[in-house]
This record gives structure tokens, C-alpha cells and sequence, in this order.
């Protein structure tokens, strides 16, 4: 009898337990409008109903997708029709991202000792500020060699401010940073993942790369792409290859959007008000860039809208470089309906990247978009670029990977180029990047192997 009772109670607890769990998630969603992708959504209820004691723990720490959503936000004019005008520049403008700004001297950087030359070239170059985000600063040869070069420029009378994001942090082991403070260099950690006072944005990443020099001023370098600051990305070490990457460095007066963006960043990390970025006029005849922010602090998910539109507006073809290949099934049914309607659609990858589950993900979607007609192509080394190509009207370049943490979660930096000598410049790298590929054709997946690809796909990339 008395086992009964308390088999009863226990019961009645654990039903109450997960009915409040399931009503906070709808609570939090709703009242912090968290737009999620009905797979998401399912997967998180599901989760909850079956281990709420560790399910709702996990939502209120990880769970939270975006910031308070911006109201009553302006409508702006429809993307124009034509073919080959500018619809991405529309497209990004109904996204609330700023207008295309005029750039000068682009260098594409053909392999990781260039960049590294650049990078060092721009920090030689700066004479009032250098600004610098990243994901993460190397324990090596690259991220020592950074901290002394920013702290002798610290020393001799510039500015430098360095963000670093606080689990980029932990998932490699950074150099002391106490060199910095000393020189006066201004230090944060954007959301430290265990003193965050924002609960609910631990799963939130700040993703992006960047190190902007004298913003503003005549000398104005940005230094950006897909390169966190370490020796693998540059120059490998003894008997470990550098990883392929993809990054660039501009001058003009496009750098000033992208200091305006760290401004945005840097007084969120440290607590402070945001101001709106600027949307300035731009130069329709000169060489133009736009600046694509996707994140919590937008309103929409904006790289994974542009590349949505770009699929369906693509005429010709889709050059696409990724190493985590997991879209999500609105992204590659897009994809997929591009290829069937005979548009060349591309995709570059590592046989094997440094994420084993991503690449067991990914067999899905490889297997849909090469029966669609997609062309797949893998590398033998770890290649780490972003990068998409449509037709002769879009290069967009940066950090977003195409995967649901870099579409929907992480704080994220795309660079659209809409000039054609810019496009033109970033398919040639495309196109030396492809020398050593290999065409992949996908098996067809047995039971387990498809219940299991499910089951990461569930576990790893929707929660």
C-alpha cells in the first residue's frame, strides 16, 4: 500500500514537473519570439517530455536562439526582377543589413602564409586603432606572435581592442593574455560561458572574424574571412599540414561598416548600449561590398535568407565551399530545385573535416543534392573556406558554415561582393581549389546506417 502511494506521488510530481517544463518552453518561445524550424521545436518538446530533470536545465542554458526581436521594423522595397541586377542587394536591404559601400584594393589570399602576411601587414599598417573579434587565439607560434605585435602597437600610442569568444576559449587552450592588459590593451570575452549574465546565451557563439584597422580614418584596412587565429590555419606545424582557408583584406570606406559592426559587438560584450548599425548611401558605379550579420542580434536569420534566395534566383551556377555540409530541408530542397532545373550547383568539401559527426550528418543531404544533380567534389586535406558563388552577381565570403549552428545560432560575418571583378577573382580561387578534388559519389544508406545518420542528425544538430 504504502509502495503504491508513493508510486502515485512519485508519478503525480514527475507529471506536474513535466508539464511546467513544457509550458516554460512555450512561454519562453513565444514571449522571446524564438522562430524555430518545426524539427527543432519537436525535438526539444520531445526531449523534455522524456528527461525533463535534464532537458530543461539544458533549454534555459543552451536553448535561447535570438535576442529580443526588434519591432516594428520598416518594410523596404521589394528585390528587383531583372536577372542579373541586384537582387542580393535587395534582398540583404529587406534583411536589415546596410547598403553596399565602395571598397578598394581587395587582395584574395591564395594560401594561409599569405594571409598571415596581410594580417601582420595590416596591424604594421594601422596608426590609430586596431579592432580585433575572433573565435579563437592559438596556444603556438601564430597566437604568441599576434599578442606581441598587438602590444607593441598598444605600446607606441594605438588603440587596440581584442574580443575573443568565451567558449572558442575553452575549446583550445588560449596564450596568457595578461601581456596584452599590460601593454594596455583593451580585453573581453564576448559571453564567457560560465559568468554570462545573460542566462540563456551560453549556446550563443560569436563566430565572427575580423581585425579592423583605423576605421574611419584615411589608413582604413579590414583583414577578414574564415581564419581563426592559429598555426593550423596559417602555416601548420611540424608533421601537421595547414588547414585550406579562405580570407581577404580591403581598404575604403566599406571598412567603416564593418567597424561599426564591432562597435555593436564589443559594447555587447562589455554590457553597454547597442546603437543600430549605419546604413550609408553608396557609389553605384565604384566596386561595392555589403556587410551580412547573422545572428541573435538580428531579426531575421539573414545569410540563411540570402543564400534561400540566391538558389532560387541563381541562372546559371552555385559554387559552394563548406566544411560542415548540414543544411537544414528548406536550404537544400532549394538547392536541390536549382540543380533539377539545370543550374550548375557545386559543392567543395574535406573527405573528412575535423568534426566526425558533421560528416556523418551531412550523408543525407549529399545523397539528395547528387540525385538532384548537384556536383560534389572532397579534398583530401581539411579545407575550412566559406564560401558561395551565384552566377556573375554574388560572392558572399566569411565565416558562416552551412550548418544549423552557423545558419541559425552563432554570431556570424558574411562579406557580399556584387562587382563582377571581385566575383570573378573569388571563382579563380574556387577553381584552384578544385585542382585537387575528387568527385564523390554517395552509397545508398542501408537501415542502420540511416537510423544512425537520424540519430545525429536529431541529437547533434536540432537540440
Amino acid at each position: 500500500m504504502l509502495f503504491g502511494l508513493t508510486t502515485a506521488y512519485w508519478l503525480t510530481v514527475h507529471s506536474f514537473v513535466t508539464i511546467v517544463a513544457v509550458l516554460l518552453y512555450a512561454i519562453t518561445a513565444h514571449v522571446l519570439q524564438q522562430r524555430r524550424h518545426p524539427t527543432a521545436a519537436i525535438a526539444w518538446v520531445l526531449f523534455i517530455v522524456l528527461a525533463p530533470y535534464v532537458a530543461l536545465p539544458a533549454f534555459l542554458t543552451f536553448g535561447s536562439r535570438k535576442q529580443a526581436r526588434p519591432r516594428n521594423r520598416p518594410l523596404l522595397a521589394p528585390p528587383a526582377t531583372d536577372a542579373e541586377g541586384p537582387w542580393a542587394i535587395q534582398t540583404a536591404l529587406a534583411l536589415g543589413q546596410p547598403e553596399p559601400q565602395a571598397y578598394e584594393d581587395l587582395h584574395i589570399h591564395a594560401d594561409g602564409p599569405a594571409a598571415l602576411a596581410a594580417l601582420w601587414g595590416t596591424i604594421a599598417g594601422a596608426r590609430h586603432t586596431i579592432d580585433l573579434c575572433t573565435f579563437i587565439v592559438g596556444r603556438d607560434a601564430v597566437g604568441y606572435t599576434l599578442i606581441e605585435r598587438l602590444s607593441a602597437k598598444a605600446r607606441s600610442g594605438v588603440q587596440v581592442r581584442v574580443m575573443v569568444d568565451g567558449l572558442g576559449s575553452l575549446m583550445r587552450s588560449r596564450p596568457d593574455l595578461r601581456a596584452l592588459r599590460d601593454a594596455g590593451v583593451a580585453y573581453l570575452l564576448f559571453v564567457p560561458p560560465l559568468h554570462s549574465p545573460l542566462k540563456g546565451r551560453t549556446n550563443l557563439r560569436d563566430h565572427r572574424k575580423m581585425l579592423v584597422a583605423d576605421a574611419g580614418f584615411e589608413t582604413q584596412r579590414l583583414w577578414c574571412g574564415g581564419r581563426n587565429l592559429a598555426s593550423e590555419y596559417f602555416t601548420g606545424e611540424p608533421g601537421r599540414p595547414p588547414w585550406h582557408d579562405l580570407s581577404f583584406d580591403l581598404g575604403g570606406p566599406f571598412v567603416a561598416q564593418a567597424g561599426a559592426l564591432f562597435e555593436h559587438d564589443w559594447a555587447f560584450a562589455g554590457g553597454m548600449p547597442r546603437s543600430p548599425l549605419p546604413i550609408g548611401p553608396t557609389d553605384p558605379l565604384s566596386h561595392c561590398a555589403q556587410l551580412i550579420a547573422s545572428g541573435p542580434d538580428q531579426a531575421d536569420d539573414t545569410v540563411y535568407s540570402l543564400l534561400i534566395t540566391a538558389a532560387y534566383r541563381a541562372r546559371r551556377r552555385i559554387a559552394l565551399i563548406t566544411p560542415y555540409f548540414v543544411p537544414d530541408a528548406a536550404l537544400l530542397t532549394a538547392l536541390c530545385l536549382a540543380a533539377r532545373r539545370g543550374v550548375q550547383v557545386d559543392l567543395l568539401m574535406p573527405s573528412r573535416s575535423n568534426h566526425r559527426l558533421s560528416d556523418i550528418a551531412r550523408s543525407r543531404a549529399l545523397r539528395a543534392l547528387a540525385a538532384a544533380g548537384g556536383r560534389l567534389w572532397t579534398v583530401p586535406h581539411m579545407q575550412h573556406a566559406k564560401l558561395v558563388i551565384v552566377d556573375e552577381t554574388l560572392a558572399l565570403v566569411g565565416s558562416t558554415n552551412l550548418d544549423s549552428r552557423s545558419l541559425f545560432l552563432n554570431y556570424e560575418l558574411m562579406v557580399a561582393f556584387h562587382d563582377r571583378t571581385a566575383i570573378a577573382g573569388f571563382a579563380a580561387w574556387f577553381e584552384t581549389e578544385c585542382a585537387e578534388a575528387h568527385a564523390l559519389v554517395p552509397r545508398r544508406a542501408g537501415l542502420l546506417t540511416d537510423v544512425g545518420e537520424g540519430l545525429v542528425l536529431w541529437l547533434g544538430f536540432q537540440l
